[in-house]
């Protein structure tokens, strides 16, 4: 039986499970979940009822990080598990710190005992401190990693809190290296606007090998 994918199309958790199962061409069923109604189905197999969660013969997936390395350890024609140690410890990093800092802007009214402006300086710390490193054009080279597409969907999310502000602090590292990957093929490839899933529907079959981003040139 084909593995099932329970996503939303603009979770970066979910992003980040679609990117290395389009490059890994591994095929999933598909099932876009609409948060606010989820679908029982979906509540039935996920232990946190939150996406992604990736159903397979009986076992289940619930962590969007699991889920690019299952993935990944069954096809990685770009390498992406190629990394150094310091790759774990900066998703590690994007996954705790910076993410809390990321919702503590972006949600500011949740938080009303938090300084947004505080929690946004936090999160640039973070991407401001990525500068250097970014300088081939990704953090470990000319090439991208699990790394960076595991941190790259938080930096799109928090750049479009207030994108013009962003491009005004981000340095031109940082500022290539989302631009590169937002007009790549493969961000448009696991994009795709779907309708809600419900049971019953025809199954929606995601699967595919992408040309992975290129360094864009230097200006």
């Amino acid at each position: 039986m084909m593995p099932i994918l329970y996503s939303f199309r603009r979770c970066p958790y979910a992003i980040r499970a679609r990117l290395a199962l389009a490059v890994s061409a591994v095929e999933v069923e598909l099932r876009e979940i609409v948060l606010r109604d989820k679908a029982p189905a979906f509540l039935a197999v996920s232990p946190s009822a939150t996406v992604p969660c990736l159903d397979h013969a009986g076992s289940v997936i619930d962590e969007s990080l699991d889920i690019m390395i299952w993935a990944l350890g069954q096809n990685d024609p770009m390498g992406w598990l190629h990394m150094p140690d310091q790759g774990h410890a900066l998703i590690a990093e994007a996954d705790g710190p910076f993410k809390a800092a990321l919702d503590h802007t972006k949600y500011h009214t949740r938080y009303p005992e938090l300084d947004p402006q505080a929690s946004r300086a936090a999160a640039m710390a973070f991407l401001t401190n990525l500068e250097t490193q970014l300088g081939d054009g990704f953090l470990f080279g000319t090439a991208p990693s699990l790394a960076d597409m595991a941190i790259l969907p938080f930096v799109r999310q928090f750049a479009f809190i207030d994108k013009s502000r962003f491009d005004a602090d981000a340095g031109p590292n940082m500022s290539r290296w989302l631009e590169t990957f937002l007009t790549s093929d493969l961000f448009a490839t696991i994009m795709p606007k779907l309708p809600k899933w419900g049971e019953g529907d025809a199954p929606t079959v995601f699967a595919g090998t992408i040309t992975p981003p290129q360094v864009a040139p230097q200006a």
